[in-house]
């Protein structure tokens, strides 16, 4: 029997190619950073061909990094960011143009005329989603609409569309074109009742169904790999967020995580039927096993979390690496009354703002770098608090606990902070990297390397908990200013 599961994570700011032994611990990773375009304001893009190429070296790098045999892998998992649209030609398998980022804004106004004919909520009931340029399907929308002569092609047959997860499958596999639930969910074309692409929403956008690929569960074989990984099985597929629920062990109704990555995602398991959520949270598939049934989650997402501190390194040269973000943050003993709210792409939950953006309040002659670094990293927590909040209202749950994972929990300070602002210990797993290896625990459940959900679980196991250790009053305090702070951030675009 093949020794090892792998994972593809292709994610906003890298992608990285992970190798798990039987009891999930990482054996081999390797990583390369692709390149960030912004072309105009609030538009952001990637160049799929890059994407696709840095996939192919990080694998051949983790295999040559682990000196491990391609013969000893048994199955290969997909995730990826979501959200990110991809149209390229189904003969030549070119783009038709740079990917558009989940955090591009350029469908604002298609969101704005949709909303006209029924409300932000519209398509709500169906996909979980409100009408928001955060979302697959008026991205598309707006390349079809745009971009010469591709509508045409589209009709035509020509075209294939597809989040990053169906773009790394096509390429990896040489030809199969399809997505999972939780990426489908993910472009407002899909009714999360039926796991089938909407007709009506369809026509409304003038979308062909003939673009879009077919429909899988989260766990099952799609096709073979080509190249380096020739022959192996290709039979995991998570949107980034839901590999994370499923490698957090979060398999029960009411166990949530929060993944820290370049913006912040809060899922919470609600079981097999889809929660409505009253307080802007959008209701998503958490994973779907084969031909079991579904399972949901209600989701809360914060755009810009560790996108501000690369926006601190990159554009400010405030830092020279991440890292250094918390040694400067501990420079002082408070933020100096300033807070920073990152609507750099608009807000999301629990707001759905496109039209704000971000801004520094509090400002006296008295703050220095250190007080804006203290005030980047509180912004990742107050933001969670936000999530938490509408969470707990929509699920009717308390949490009593936060497992988290991602690259910044590994900041101290941070974490030592979000457990103050939550009031709940937060605790991280032993493999924080749970992205990937949710998508490799989806493809291991398909070809029987792991028997069920209850083996998975008993690999789960605690790294670090912090334990809240702020006074209640002092708590209280600070959250209000945060959400007065949000507030000057609403409408400013016109």
């Amino acid at each position: 029997m093949a020794k090892y599961i792998a994972a593809i994570d292709q994610g906003t700011t890298s992608t990285r190619f992970m190798i798990f032994d039987h009891d999930g611990n990482g054996i081999a990773v390797d990583q390369k950073e692709h390149q960030q375009i912004y072309p105009k304001p609030g538009w952001v893009e990637h160049d799929p061909l890059e994407i696709w190429g840095r996939t192919q070296d990080v694998m051949a790098g983790a295999l040559t990094k682990g000196g491990i045999d391609p013969k000893d892998i048994t199955a290969i998992g997909v995730t990826n960011q979501r959200e990110t649209t991809v149209v390229w030609d189904k003969q030549t398998g070119k783009p038709v143009n740079n990917a558009i980022v989940w955090q591009d804004t350029r469908t604002d106004q298609i969101c704005n005329e949709l909303e006209k004919q029924g409300g932000q909520d519209r398509f709500r009931k169906k996909t979980g989603l409100p009408l928001a340029t955060y979302f697959s399907g008026p991205k598309l929308k707006w390349m079809l609409d745009n971009l010469s002569g591709l509508r045409e092609r589209a009709e035509a047959g020509e075209l294939l569309f597809g989040n990053i997860d169906t773009w790394i499958i096509w390429n990896l596999t040489a030809g199969i074109h399809v997505t999972d639930v939780t990426n489908a969910s993910r472009t407002m074309l899909m009714d999360l009742n039926t796991l089938e692409w909407d007709d009506q929403i369809l026509n409304l956008l003038d979308i062909p169904k003939c673009i879009l690929p077919k429909i899988c569960s989260s766990s099952e074989i799609y096709g073979a790999a080509r190249g380096v990984l020739e022959g192996i099985p290709v039979c995991g597929d998570l949107g980034d967020q839901q590999a994370a629920l499923f490698g957090q062990a979060c398999y029960k109704k009411g166990e949530a995580k929060n993944t820290y990555g370049t913006g912040c995602f809060m899922l919470l398991n609600t079981g097999d039927k889809p929660v409505t959520s009253k307080s802007g949270l959008l209701t998503t598939l958490g994973y779907k096993i084969g031909t079991q049934d579904a399972i949901y989650a209600l989701e809360g997402s914060s755009a810009i979390t560790g996108a501000l501190v690369q926006w601190l390194r990159d554009n400010l040269g405030l830092i020279e690496k991440s890292a250094d973000i918390e040694g400067l943050a501990r420079s002082v003993d408070d933020n100096g009354g300033i807070y920073f709210v990152p609507a750099f792409s608009g807000l999301f939950a629990p707001y759905w703002k496109s039209n704000a953006r971000g801004a520094i309040v509090g400002m006296t002659r008295y703050i220095n770098k250190g007080h804006i670094a203290r005030a980047a990293l509180e912004a990742t927590a107050y933001q969670t608090r936000e999530v938490l909040d509408a969470m707990e209202k929509d699920g009717n749950v308390k949490l009593t606990a936060l497992k988290v994972d991602g690259g910044m929990v590994f900041n101290e300070l941070l974490m030592q902070f979000q457990a103050d602002i939550l009031d709940v210990p937060v605790i991280r797993p032993k493999v924080a990297e749970t992205t990937a290896l949710g998508a490799a625990y989806a493809a291991g459940l398909a070809v029987g390397f792991w028997k069920d959900l209850d083996e998975l679980r008993a690999h789960w196991s605690r790294d670090k908990e912090w334990r809240p250790s702020m006074d209640a009053v002092m708590r209280e305090k600070l959250y209000s200013q945060w959400k007065k702070a949000v507030t000057r951030t609403f409408d400013w675009l016109e």
